[in-house]
């Protein structure tokens, strides 16, 4: 037993299993057989004979996590073409790869066609021209509607037939431009598979707000985008977060902790830097456990905002259950589309990332404060940030902040001066680190 340790530890048992997909989706990046695609098709390619997705996100994070020196050569690469330092560290990451050939397992995988996902992050509409630039490629771009303030059902309805129609145009043209037909029925079964492993991410995340939390988020982290950006074998990705699912419960039910020592409980807000996850192990000292961000799970479809205001689970199984007919390809473009033209997935748009979303979402995890990056690359990244500290702090909830240039780009994060001022905020709160009392 650790010092101060007061429940049960133990590594996931369904780990090996993630590290396997994880390592196979890594491999089908370098696919010769098949049409790669740079974007979000939206899990459209899966229904084709043969088609593959890369979406920066998960790749250009994966190279900072894995090696910061081909990192930093690779936003080098793209900084002396003329992108500036202020575009998304993912993005750096992938193009500058692009420009040098290679990636961290091999060839550079070129892409064949590009649809940039639509996002609140300015980046996003950018990542499918340099690939576009570079060779002369396919590319479509889905529009981004949205509107603030509260929701109203008469502007829904053109918006969201707006985003249908540009959705049945993408099908066609990949249909026409590259000679493959979409298996519909294929298609709507692997939705109804995707139901099922939301309701399993969703149980995860009401699994977390228990004392001692069965997860930290860096748990989290190892899973989350397996079935998202990170598409593999959606069979074996639904049997992994069911098995997922039921580990969390018993771990929960059991109290068998993230964390053995477990005193604070902490959000943030969008991910760390992915080459400095060390942080998270150094706040375990403090018995800290960190809860995840609305990126992490409200970013992931598990919360909304319900009628009655609250921050709750999000509704699903809707298909699974046949209270939604899910037969046709109209069908499967409404399902993709969601119930309301503004995007992400119920939440108010003005809130998803903003105000006071983010303190619902403490509440809701039960959290004592909150650690806020202010990332300087990427608006979306940054937007109302010190708008949230101000709320969380009305709210009793404390919080610190940050700096650094983007979770793909460690350049301008101080490691040093970081856990400095980890060590200063939780002393500030009456917490000194377990092994000094």
């Amino acid at each position: 037993m650790a010092k101060g340790q007061l429940w049960e530890t133990r590594p996931l048992e369904c780990w090996d299993k993630a590290k396997e997909l994880r390592a196979k989706w890594q491999a089908s990046q370098g696919s010769t057989s098949k049409v790669v695609f740079q974007g979000n098709t939206d899990g459209w390619h899966e229904a084709f004979p043969a088609m593959t997705v890369v979406e920066d996100n998960p790749g250009g994070s994966m190279i900072q996590n894995k090696s910061s020196p081909f990192a930093r050569k690779c936003r080098l690469a793209a900084e002396v073409r003329g992108w500036g330092r202020e575009i998304c560290g993912y993005v750096n990451n992938l193009w500058g790869s692009m420009f040098l050939g290679y990636d961290l397992d091999g060839k550079f995988p070129m892409r064949n066609g590009t649809i940039p996902m639509p996002c609140q992050c300015d980046q996003h509409g950018k990542r499918g021209q340099q690939p576009r630039d570079i060779e002369p490629v396919a590319r479509w771009m889905a529009d981004r509607i949205t509107y603030f303030g509260e929701r109203d059902e008469d502007r829904d309805r053109p918006l969201t037939e707006h985003k249908v129609y540009c959705n049945y145009r993408v099908l066609n043209d990949l249909e026409r431009t590259f000679g493959q037909r979409l298996d519909d029925e294929k298609m709507i079964e692997l939705m109804r598979t995707s139901d099922r492993i939301r309701g399993y991410a969703m149980e995860a995340t009401v699994y977390m707000t228990y004392k001692p939390s069965p997860l930290s988020v860096k748990d989290l982290y190892s899973f989350y985008t397996l079935g998202g950006l990170t598409k593999v074998d959606p069979y074996e990705t639904e049997a992994l977060w069911k098995a997922f699912r039921d580990e969390v419960k018993w771990r929960a039910e059991n109290q068998i902790a993230a964390v053995g020592n477990e005193r604070y409980r902490w959000i943030e807000a969008h991910p760390p830097s992915w080459h400095f996850l060390k942080y998270y192990r150094y706040m375990e000292d403090y018995g800290a456990v960190c809860l995840g961000s609305q990126y992490s799970h409200g970013g992931g479809g598990n919360l909304e905002w319900k009628t009655d205001g609250r921050l709750d689970l999000r509704e699903t199984g809707q298909y699974v259950k046949g209270s939604i007919p899910l037969e046709t390809r109209e069908d499967i473009v409404r399902f993709k589309q969601g119930p309301q033209a503004r995007k992400p997935d119920g939440m108010k748009a003005d809130e998803y990332m903003n105000r006071g979303q983010i303190v619902r979402f403490a509440e809701y995890m039960q959290a004592d404060g909150a650690i806020l990056p202010i990332w300087r690359h990427g608006v979306g990244c940054t937007l109302t940030r010190k708008e949230q500290a101000m709320y969380l702090k009305e709210a009793g909830i404390n919080v610190m902040h940050y700096e650094g240039s983007q979770p793909g780009d460690r350049t301008d994060l101080d490691e040093r001066r970081f856990l400095d001022q980890l060590d200063s905020w939780m002393e500030s709160q009456g917490l000194r680190k377990l092994s000094d009392e």
